[in-house]
């Protein structure tokens, strides 16, 4: 391994708790039960950050969602929890899937409340409700949280996966929400409803190599390589994508190439390694990176500040250069 790799791994190490945890795990193939590995994951569960993310999310859902990209909604937050590794086994976890529950569709996802104001196409009532833009990132959250084998998240995930389409995931909402749908064409792909759905795919080995992910991946890829033509629903792939920043809540290069970095349809095309190589030219010296826009949710973490290189986001990009290099 290159001395910077070496030195980069041994920083790491030294970062707050989560940091550790997934670097032992993820690039250093520690086993679970190793006990380095399971001190730092103690560590993780108990640091004052991580308590207070749950406790908040013990109130689910939150505030009324009428914004997605809004990095404060809860189930961007349950999300992290799910990336950092926690599970419904943890103290509080339990809790916030319980109170998930207690909103399904008929179809199977669960509900948000939401309010979609008259000048964005809505009637401007509240109402528990979905779309393609949340319901894959809970399902996923509570997928990844170890309930992959729970009736109510296996239905519901089915129910999302067959609404692909040749081109990718559509602009889809559940039937409270009536016609509406983004400023887009309607046979046009949501590149961020296909960017969570395959991050839901990514889980199951069946459905990482299923006809619904490939044909998302090549979505992706081809939204990257005509990124100054095509703006579908005017998600762009421009300047501010390629932005680095952390934790993964909305449609920027470093949440899509970590998405797409664990499919093997992406892993040996060049467009993905182009990819791979933007991402890499934000290195510094010593081989960390430092965020370039933060959200201000997030601003009490240390990724959420653009003065100095964080842990958090040097593991992300180490994660998946270390995936595609696999795979290469």
């Amino acid at each position: 391994m290159h001395q910077k790799i070496l030195d980069r791994i041994s920083w790491l190490l030294c970062a707050d708790p989560w940091v550790e945890y997934n670097t032992r795990l993820n690039l250093l193939g520690e086993p679970p039960d190793k006990p380095e590995v399971v001190r730092s994951r103690e560590r993780m569960v108990s640091h004052p950050l991580v308590k207070k993310l749950i406790d908040e999310l013990s109130g689910w859902p939150g505030t009324v969602l009428n914004s997605h990209k809004s990095a404060g909604q809860h189930f961007h937050k349950l999300s992290f929890l799910a990336d950092i590794g926690l599970t419904v086994n943890d103290p509080g976890v339990g809790k916030i899937a319980g109170r998930i529950f207690e909103h399904v569709s008929a179809e199977g996802p669960f509900q948000l409340p939401m309010n979609i104001s008259e000048s964005h196409g809505g009637d401007g009532s509240e109402k528990f409700a979905w779309a393609l833009c949340d319901a894959p990132i809970t399902v996923y959250s509570l997928a990844k949280m170890g309930m992959n084998q729970d009736q109510r998240v296996i239905k519901a995930k089915n129910y999302l996966v067959q609404l692909g389409r040749e081109n990718g995931y559509p602009c889809t909402v559940s039937k409270e929400l009536g016609d509406w749908r983004g400023p887009g064409r309607k046979s046009d792909p949501c590149p961020y409803a296909t960017l969570v759905m395959l991050k839901l795919l990514s889980l199951d080995e069946k459905d990482r190599n299923s006809e619904f992910a490939a044909k998302s991946v090549e979505t992706l890829l081809n939204l990257w390589e005509n990124s100054l033509i095509l703006k579908p629903y005017i998600f762009y792939m421009g300047t501010d994508f390629r932005k680095l920043k952390a934790p993964f809540v909305w449609y920027d290069i470093l949440h899509v190439a970590h998405v797409l970095s664990q499919f093997e349809t992406a892993s040996g095309d060049p467009r993905f390694f182009n990819m791979i190589e933007v991402i890499r030219s934000k290195e510094d010296t010593d081989g960390r990176y430092t965020p370039v826009s933060v959200w201000q949710a997030w601003k009490e973490w240390e990724f959420g500040q653009k003065k100095s290189p964080s842990p958090w986001l040097t593991y992300l990009a180490t994660v998946i250069q270390t995936r595609a290099k696999q795979n290469r």
